[in-house]
């Protein structure tokens, strides 16, 4: 990833921009299943990748496509998994919800709440007995604080100092369940401490607040210090799938939010401070338009996936 703010909102922009085409594909048609859409929710991922290195690991959850673009996946391969064709990460078997890269670092999107917790703790834990140096992102949102996976993982983490952070991102909606009505905290990064594990809630959507966070968190990871959880205070624009229209959603609250869009804060910051210009700014949203028709260019390309290959690379015990 490009160093800097600017870096930062080219990626920001690049997976906005890919989500809302991905929006658009199904709407055609074109996607078929579901799909869980990271609009407004961008400064995390980014944030976050941005305080490690390549050959570090990260997961993430059913809302992952931010993440695995965040993490390096390429745009057009990552798309063509959406659409089934074999020149997706995983031949098009994957699709949005298992899609992954080992050669990334990226251990996949998961369908599951809670279920990508587990595997990146048993990362860590695999890092540290290889002694890799390698520290493990492990990203899920504020309904997985609820599953039982969340709990004995941060408990066996904590137990074996194991180089994890764990980064929620609260965007305060279990689906359509609001966060108050399932959860009796106002902050969820108060249950780390029955973990002795320190903690951090933050602006999600401020791409340099997150990061700073993510990155002592992952300094004291690499000094043998153990895991940290960071939760990220975020909001997602759209439903939490392409059916839901938000009706448990009032138009103020999405307007308050709107208001505190990611990447307008990182235009607005830039412009003021003269690091970026309006023609720059255009520019760049020129490129990653022209990214993202050329990674649509790609997918559509691509021949679908070969059934022959449906059970290669499934394991079951």
């Amino acid at each position: 990833m490009s160093a800097g703010e600017i870096g930062y909102l080219r990626e920001m922009k690049r997976i906005r921009a890919f989500e809302e085409r991905v929006e658009r594909l199904f709407v055609d048609g074109q996607i078929h299943g579901t799909t869980h859409l990271c609009i407004g929710q961008e400064a995390a991922p980014v944030g976050a990748c941005a305080a490690i290195q390549p050959t570090d690991l990260a997961n993430g959850s059913h809302r992952g496509h931010g993440i695995a673009i965040a993490k390096g996946l390429r745009a057009d391969r990552l798309m063509a998994e959406l659409l089934g064709r074999r020149d997706g990460y995983c031949q098009g078997k994957g699709g949005t919800q298992h899609v992954a890269s080992l050669a990334h670092g990226f251990l996949g999107t998961n369908g599951i709440t809670g279920g990508g917790i587990p595997i990146a703790t048993g990362a860590a834990l695999s890092a540290r007995l290889r002694r890799t140096e390698q520290v493990v992102l492990c990203f899920f949102g504020d309904g997985a604080t609820n599953q039982g996976t969340f709990h004995e993982s941060l408990n066996m983490a904590s137990v074996w100092k194991l180089p994890v952070i764990y980064v929620c991102e609260n965007n305060l909606y279990a689906m359509s369940t609001f966060i108050r009505d399932s959860t009796p905290i106002d902050n969820l990064a108060q249950r780390a401490a029955a973990y002795e594990m320190p903690a951090e809630t933050v602006d999600g959507n401020d791409v340099l607040i997150v990061r700073e966070a993510v990155a002592k968190a992952v300094a004291r990871a690499r000094a043998g210090d153990g895991p940290s959880f960071v939760e990220c205070l975020t909001y997602r624009h759209r439903g939490h799938s392409k059916s839901d229209q938000r009706e448990y959603r009032t138009q103020a609250e999405e307007e308050a939010w709107h208001g505190r869009d990611p990447i307008r804060r990182s235009e607005g910051r830039l412009l003021e401070a003269g690091r970026l210009t309006p023609g720059a700014l255009a520019q760049l949203d020129a490129e990653v338009s022209a990214e993202i028709d050329a990674a649509v260019a790609f997918a559509l390309a691509s021949p679908p996936m070969d059934p022959a290959l449906a059970a290669a690379g499934v394991y079951a015990e």
